[in-house]
């Protein structure tokens, strides 16, 4: 959507004003300075903040980060969940069996047919930070939203925000601006219109920026409200999402057929724990969670406990001691619990830390599988020949990798070649979070980040042009490839992934044809071998600008031809633009502006960039890397042919 983004100045500018209006507010509100440069710290200091300032000043602390839509996790997804969560809890309560949702040129409207929240509490259930259902259990139980903090967050973030809520004949709306109240009415409700809650917001640009909501982040969300939910239609820009096999049908849909299944697959329902389950081929393993509807896409405690259960189960029933590793490895499951008092380790609940449910978790699904594997013995067999096989393929890899990489590690002396490294890594702590390592294509691009990197934090791996395809290559042949072999010791990832030594994987390649297709090649390495990376989110594409627009007294780098017109604009006619074809013509001075983290009160074109990479559904992944990375098909070169780009020089 054409939406203007404030600069982050004006943000804090912004801020600072709010700041100075609280102060106003408070009877004794005078900081004494006691010089130019200090300020004395006393009653005085502390500031209160009214209805929903305090979100707006501080929005990390409830939806995470802000973003401009192009990372699920960014925070218009978050506004969304939370509107919709609340219609969700309805159907799971028993009332209301269809939700509607529309999303147009940036305006959300959601549409229940629950019970409506009560008219009388309708306002303080959007904007008061203390009300919600959530604090009463004989209402809601096991929900997620209960019109809680989420909602407020939503009207606080939102430059226009309105709530109804139509309640047996009768209908109550109050409308906001920014978290601020404009109007509220109670009236009649017209004839025949049915009980239920409608959020309509407009996310404010103030805080977003120029923002889209990306389609197939919205239905995967829908979805899995629909697989969790069996029965409940949603409608959505009037295409419909409904499941009647629950979890079922997510594993056939992420599978892609439920003939890629190694047998039946199994599913349980319990009070508060349900999941379905079944191997492939893969030797990986793959989890998708939840919690009282919430997916939880980093796991948590329910997802540890499920795994050690599971494992416990089999082992129980063979009367051996199987390695998790080898009993998971081709485990594709969904799984969900129900918990009355969650606890999420952030706002956006992508992630549960109850520890108290570890216990119970693990004797029910140990209980359950063994039972499981009592009564269908066919299946028992067909698990433990998968299990041997993996045990064999991992050892067949590590014996091999084993004696490679001891070899390897000799012939590099601990010295990768290429390889600028940095002082902290992931297995450093605090400081560790920070590491990135830069994956780059030749010196060109090289020489000016390794000038402008923080050496504590930011490693430089130097590719010498094209790396190997290793597309339906096996995994001993990394190291027989000699930069391969130095990449894969370079991140530490050659025994296992969770060795990783850097938080980010940054690819970063010129924005060129030569570029994309270094990319796609380090890509193809990194799925085929290291899939875990990318699932975890520590792979990311760096971003760098399009274009330099300055005059004798300003430079403004711009990441889009909006925002170079933008500049043009601001500095005039006078103005010089350059256009970046690779990251060699960017001068030491120049790009560490690009690489450094972005600081509050920073532009928008300043700090770094990062395009995190995500795998949409794994059903795609094989489609994917045989078209573009296989053999040269015909229907390959049709469609190059026919989505052809040219760029023509003036």
């Amino acid at each position: 959507m054409g939406v203007e983004k404030k600069s982050l100045l004006e943000k804090a500018e912004g801020v600072k004003q709010t700041a100075k209006k609280v102060v106003s507010k408070s009877k004794n509100s005078k900081i004494k300075e006691t010089s130019s440069t200090e300020v004395t710290y006393d009653e005085d200091s502390i500031l209160h903040l009214e209805g929903l300032e305090h979100i707006r000043l501080r929005p990390g602390m409830y939806i995470g980060s802000l973003g401009d839509g192009s990372n699920e996790n960014d925070g218009i997804y978050i506004l969304f969940k939370e509107g919709i969560d609340n219609a969700v809890d309805e159907f799971s309560q028993g009332y209301g069996d269809r939700i509607d949702v529309e999303i147009k040129d940036g305006r959300v409207k959601i549409r229940d047919y629950g019970r409506g929240i009560p008219l009388g509490k309708l306002e303080d259930c959007v904007s008061n930070v203390n009300t919600g259902a959530k604090y009463n259990n004989s209402v809601f139980k096991q929900a997620i939203g209960m019109n809680g903090v989420g909602i407020k967050a939503t009207n606080a973030l939102s430059s226009y925000f309105r709530a109804a809520s139509i309640r047996d004949g009768k209908m109550a709306v109050v409308e906001f601006e920014r978290g601020v109240k404009k109007s509220s009415s109670l009236t009649s409700a017209k004839p025949g219109v049915k009980n239920g809650t409608y959020l309509e917001f407009v996310p404010d640009a103030q805080m977003f920026g120029k923002y889209s909501f990306n389609i197939e982040m919205i239905e995967k969300r829908l979805w899995n409200y629909a697989y969790l939910n069996p029965g409940l239609l949603i409608v959505f820009n009037g295409t419909e999402y409904k499941s009647e096999n629950g979890l079922t049908d997510l594993l056939v849909s992420q599978m892609g057929s439920a003939e890629k299944a190694m047998y039946p697959i199994f599913s349980y329902s319990g009070e508060n724990l349900s999941f379905v389950l079944t191997h492939t081929q893969s030797l990986d393993k793959f989890v998708y969670s939840f919690v009282n509807g919430q997916s939880t896409e980093d796991g948590g405690t329910h997802v540890t406990s499920f795994l050690d259960g599971f494992t416990k189960g089999i082992n129980d029933y063979f009367k051996k001691n199987y390695d998790e590793k080898d009993v998971t490895g081709g485990l594709i499951v969904a799984l969900k619990i129900g918990l009355d008092n969650p606890m999420f380790t952030s706002q956006t609940k992508n992630k549960l830390g109850n520890v108290e449910i570890r216990s119970p978790i693990i004797k029910e699904t140990q209980a359950v599988i063994d039972d499981w594997l009592r009564h269908n013995p066919d299946i028992s067999s067909i698990l433990e020949d998968k299990i041997i096989r993996n045990q064999k393929a991992r050892d067949e890899i590590s014996n091999v990798t084993s004696k490679q990489i001891r070899e390897a590690e000799k012939s590099v002396s601990l010295k990768i070649n290429k390889l600028k490294d940095c002082i902290y890594h992931l297995q450093d702590g605090k400081k560790g979070a920070d590491s990135m390592i830069f994956i780059t294509e030749g010196d060109s691009a090289t020489g000016p980040m390794v000038f402008a990197r923080n050496t504590e934090t930011q490693a430089i791996f130097s590719l010498r042009g094209k790396p190997e395809n290793m597309f339906g290559r096996k995994k001993t042949a990394l190291f027989e490839n000699e930069e391969l072999k130095n990449l894969t010791l370079a991140l530490g990832v050659q025994k296992d992934v969770e060795n990783l030594r850097y938080n980010k994987v940054v690819i970063a390649t010129d924005a060129d044809n030569d570029g994309f297709h270094i990319r796609n090649l380090v890509l193809t390495y990194l799925l085929l071998f290291f899939e875990e990376l990318v699932l975890t989110g520590h792979v990311y594409i760096l971003e760098t600008p399009l274009f330099r627009v300055r005059t004798k007294t300003k430079t403004v780098y711009c990441y889009s031809e909006e925002s170079r017109d933008k500049a043009q604009k601001e500095l005039g006619k006078g103005c010089e633009t350059t256009r970046f074809k690779g990251l060699g013509e960017i001068s030491p001075e120049e790009f560490h502006q690009f690489i450094h983290p972005r600081k509050e009160g920073e532009s928008e074109d300043v700090g770094i960039h990062l395009t995190p990479v995500s795998i949409q559904s794994l059903k795609n992944v094989p489609e994917v890397l045989e078209f573009y990375m296989g053999k040269n098909t015909q229907e390959r070169r049709d469609f190059i042919v026919h989505h052809l780009a040219t760029e023509i020089d003036a």
